[in-house]
């Protein structure tokens, strides 16, 4: 399984996003990083935020986009999402948007993961 180029991740983002904002989410800002992990996508969704992980698998083998969403990733995700609240505690919701297969079918899975106290 190989790593996905950046150039392909640029633009399988730039799908997400524009899937997401076709269904109501307004894209705040993209790729933001901070020295705990990244986030690929911050949205806003009437008064929740939205922090969007983007996965894209071309084959189920090892599980999928959604399987690749490990504990350790989703603690960089939380991390990156504090340090960018900066103290702030909107309503928040983690959210990924899942690429798999050779169709490249784009899945929006809400709530995809849960942080207490965030």
């Amino acid at each position: 399984m190989g790593k996905t180029s950046p150039a392909i991740g640029r633009c399988i983002e730039t799908r997400a996003a524009d899937h997401l904002s076709a269904l109501g989410v307004t894209i705040i800002a993209r790729n933001v990083r901070r020295r705990c992990g990244e986030i690929d996508l911050i949205g806003r969704e009437g008064a929740t935020v939205l922090f969007i992980e983007v996965r894209k698998r071309s084959s189920a083998r090892f599980g999928g986009a959604a399987a690749s969403i490990t504990g350790r990733k989703q603690a960089r995700i939380i991390a990156a999402a504090r340090a960018w609240l900066g103290g702030r505690t909107p309503l928040c919701r983690f959210d990924a948007i899942l690429v798999d297969g050779p169709d490249g079918s784009i899945e929006w899975l809400r709530d995809a993961f849960r942080c207490d106290g965030l």
